[in-house]
């Protein structure tokens, strides 16, 4: 994380049109449907939320950076999670049943970042500079929490006994998201203070940015809250669209969750391709891992929470076939973040992995 001497006009300007989005359609009582007009609203309405996404993530950096870490990278983590928790309970709480966005959104997250984003970063940095370094003790980190994580959320209510799969039963639920939290919470400690220098190459960990003026702090702790606000009221109208173009193209349930996991993703995606361009392939991987561990680690509690309260379902287990991927994706990260060096191959690889997700989700 860096300070910025000045925030960026979009940084202001998209939260503000976000409200003034949200306030327009509800004095005018707008109802969105397949037309001209529609699509015009449904193209406004994605533009302001990326916008307002990339905004909020910019404000939740700039907090992070004056408060210094642990504490700058909770914070960056429940602004990225309290944007992903208000899009999926909304859309599942939406006029059609969507038991299963919470597992398609998890799902999606981790073929975008340990495919896609992880592919296209390191295929990036061996074109241009042959071969880059990471540190293995961090890389290893991140992927023995995140293959815990994702199995016992993604694979083993399939095979849990008192309930019968792909669903855990209140009480297991429960365990599981305690667990999660906690092993979470455990990560997040190893990584921002008893081990740090793991997850930093070439620079020294205690190094720190350049000072935030006061009045820019508070500046962006304003605008990180209505960013937020704003994703949060503009949810439901985002759902309504994403049912109706699900319907409209005859795209199965699982496009949804691709939808939520690439808004949410976008801006630190953005993020890890420019660090991989500039040579810095561990800050690439801090950004992809490290979304993908949060997702799991802070959003399935969350939803568990929120379906428990609200009576609804929570669907979790994958099927066969995306169990499938999902081991192909433990098998190649444990290669490719094994020995400290990367090469095109590896991101080709990884890459290709990605566009067989993609092509399932249409065609299974």
């Amino acid at each position: 994380m860096s300070g910025a001497s000045q925030t960026p006009k979009s940084a202001v300007i998209f939260p503000a049109l976000a409200v003034m989005l949200f306030g327009i359609v509800t004095a005018t009582h707008y109802e969105f449907a397949l037309s001209p007009d529609g699509l015009v609203f449904a193209a406004l309405l994605l533009a302001i939320l990326f916008g307002t996404v990339f905004a909020a993530v910019h404000h939740a950096e700039v907090i992070a950076h004056a408060i210094g870490e642990p504490f700058g990278t909770l914070l960056l983590t429940l602004s990225v999670t309290v944007i992903e928790v208000a899009l999926i309970a909304t859309i599942m709480l939406g006029d059609r049943a969507a038991p299963t966005l919470a597992r398609d959104t998890v799902f999606a997250v981790v073929m975008i970042v340990c495919n896609g984003l992880v592919g296209v970063c390191i295929f990036i940095g061996g074109l241009r500079y042959r071969e880059q370094d990471f540190q293995v003790a961090g890389a290893n980190l991140y992927l023995s929490v995140l293959f815990m994580l994702a199995t016992i959320t993604l694979v083993l209510p399939n095979y849990t006994l008192t309930t019968p799969g792909p669903v855990y039963s209140e009480a297991q639920l429960g365990f599981v998201s305690i667990v999660t939290i906690l092993l979470y919470g455990v990560f997040l400690y190893t990584q921002t203070i008893r081990h740090r220098d793991y997850f930093v190459a070439g620079t020294n960990p205690a190094e720190e940015g350049s000072l935030i003026h006061g009045r820019m702090l508070g500046l962006s702790i304003g605008l990180l809250l209505l960013s937020l606000l704003s994703v949060v009221l503009l949810a439901k109208k985002f759902s309504l669209v994403v049912d109706i173009a699900t319907a409209a193209i005859g795209a199965p349930p699982a496009f949804a969750g691709v939808v939520v996991a690439l808004l949410i993703l976008l801006p630190e995606g953005v993020a890890a391709i420019s660090a991989a361009r500039h040579n810095n392939l561990q800050k690439s991987i801090n950004l992809a891992l490290g979304s993908s561990l949060a997702t799991i680690g802070l959003t399935i509690p969350a939803v568990a929470a929120a379906a428990y309260f609200l009576n609804k379902q929570l669907v979790l287990g994958v099927n066969a076939q995306e169990m499938v991927l999902l081991l192909l994706t433990f098998m190649l990260s444990l290669l490719t973040f094994g020995t400290g060096r990367t090469n095109i191959l590896f991101g080709l690889v990884h890459i290709v992995v990605f566009a067989v997700f993609a092509f399932m989700v249409f065609i299974p």
